[in-house]
């Protein structure tokens, strides 16, 4: 197809891959969704590969509130969403003229520091955190402003859910409304600000629609056979891969 007749074979492959990825985190499985990140910033660069993302995500989030609507948790998502607004409009203006180089730094650091702060609160059980309003506060700052330079969020909200404790289902369903207001309200600055989104980058996206179908389903199926008690961990450990793959990447 001609759409992706500038990109080798390898691209490509990486391409459907992190759209696949990008849902599997959507319907469950998250903490995978770093290493999208650090695929599609291999493939397009890192400010570039938001425009391509944000699309995606917005569908995959569409299909996540679809499923797991029922079990969204409202009291948290009013909690962090006046904090994630204002963490989304500082990151408009800091993230558009920002260096290449300096932008993956930046992610880099964010996602050691949420590694750190994950295993704290995994360690330190005793840690009290929920009912903490600096904490919330600094949790929707934060997220806010990493999902607007490099779609980040997920991590710090992992985090959030995690020190709430919530179950399974509700920590997802809590997230995929927080997610997909957020990722809607992002759309006009990627589009009329930073001018990400483009017709081209569009068609890559619609091209990219089965994967995000397919991988929502192998998702969905994944997380049915994930036990509560063991969410918690597997969430954690692929934070820490992501962590790792972010990391590394020059």
């Amino acid at each position: 197809m001609d759409l992706f007749a500038a990109y080798a074979t390898s691209s490509l492959m990486l391409i459907a891959l992190s759209a696949f990825i990008i849902v599997l985190s959507k319907a469950g499985l998250k903490g995978i969704d770093m290493l999208n990140v650090t695929i599609m910033t291999i493939v397009f660069g890192g400010k570039a590969s938001t425009g391509i993302v944000l699309p995606l995500l917005c569908v995959a989030d569409i299909l996540a509130v679809k499923y797991y609507h029922r079990h969204a948790q409202w009291p948290h998502v009013i909690k962090l969403m006046p904090w994630m607004v204002i963490g989304i409009l500082i990151g408009v203006f800091v993230g558009k003229d920002l260096n290449e180089a300096i932008f993956r730094k930046v992610m880099a650091t964010i996602i050691v520091l949420t590694v750190v702060i994950m295993l704290a609160i995994e360690f330190r059980k005793a840690m009290v955190i929920p009912g903490n309003k600096l904490f919330t506060a600094g949790m929707g700052l934060v997220s806010g402003f990493t999902t607007m330079l490099g779609n980040l969020a997920g991590a710090f909200s992992n985090i959030y859910f995690l020190a709430m404790r919530l179950p399974k289902n509700d920590f997802i369903g809590t997230g995929a409304w927080i997610f997909l207001i957020i990722n809607l309200f992002k759309l006009p600055f990627q589009v009329f600000y930073w001018k990400n989104i483009t017709a081209s980058s569009l068609l890559t996206d619609l091209a990219l629609v089965p994967f995000l179908l397919l991988g929502f389903w192998c998702g969905i199926k994944l997380v049915a056979r994930i036990k509560d008690d063991l969410y918690r961990q597997v969430v954690i450990v692929l934070t820490l891969i992501g962590a790792i793959f972010i990391f590394l990447k020059r």
